[in-house]
């Protein structure tokens, strides 16, 4: 008797956690205290917040356009992710958030940000609207100045990644797979049911 009631309790315990929280393969950060929201405007001139992205999953990612290792690979890896998620991918979006809104006018972030994937949007914001929006997400920045009056902006770099539902789930590394994106932005989607 208790051997079979032993045998029931861990076959419960079993099930339970499998129905736990999905097997992501990057940093599950559900229900850090930051990155709520944003309020910025895209290159296409149109205000956006988080809440325009409402059913999708978003990967939101801090970088220039002039910066010349991280910020292009990551958005090369993100386009190949929008490939790997197949069907899926109309229900992903990339958002780049300028730190040099200085030089990443409109016209520079549109004719760069969908250079990579035509679905991916370039949002900035003025000075104040720039460090507020990273302040948010724990993000820093900061310009040092280069010889002939130029400059480069040092920046932290990773990957925001929010389910459809509108909250922050996920951290993407610099470097991480498209494979590994793919996949938890797929546990993300079918998970609510968006892509239905």
């Amino acid at each position: 008797m208790l051997r079979t009631a032993g045998f029931f309790l861990t076959l419960l315990l079993v099930t339970l956690a499998a129905c736990g929280k999905p097997p992501f393969e990057l940093d599950d950060i559900t229900g850090v205290n930051y990155g709520h929201d944003f309020a910025l405007t895209d290159h296409n001139g149109k205000p956006r917040t988080l809440a325009d992205f409402r059913g999708k999953a978003v990967a939101l990612y801090f970088g220039y356009v002039h910066c010349p290792d991280y910020c292009p690979t990551t958005l090369a890896d993100l386009a190949l992710t929008a490939r790997l998620l197949g069907p899926d991918a109309s229900h992903f979006q990339v958002l780049f958030v300028t730190v040099d809104p200085e030089r990443d006018t409109p016209a520079v972030l549109s004719k760069f940000v969908p250079s990579f994937n035509p679905s991916f949007l370039g949002l900035y914001g003025d000075a104040a609207a720039t460090a507020r929006t990273a302040k948010e997400f724990k993000t820093v920045y900061q310009k040092y100045p280069m010889p002939n009056n130029d400059y480069t902006v040092d920046h932290s770099v990773g990957t925001f990644i929010f389910g459809p539902d509108g909250q922050l789930r996920l951290f993407a590394q610099y470097g991480a797979q498209p494979q590994a994106i793919a996949h938890d932005v797929k546990l993300l989607l079918h998970a609510t049911g968006s892509t239905n």
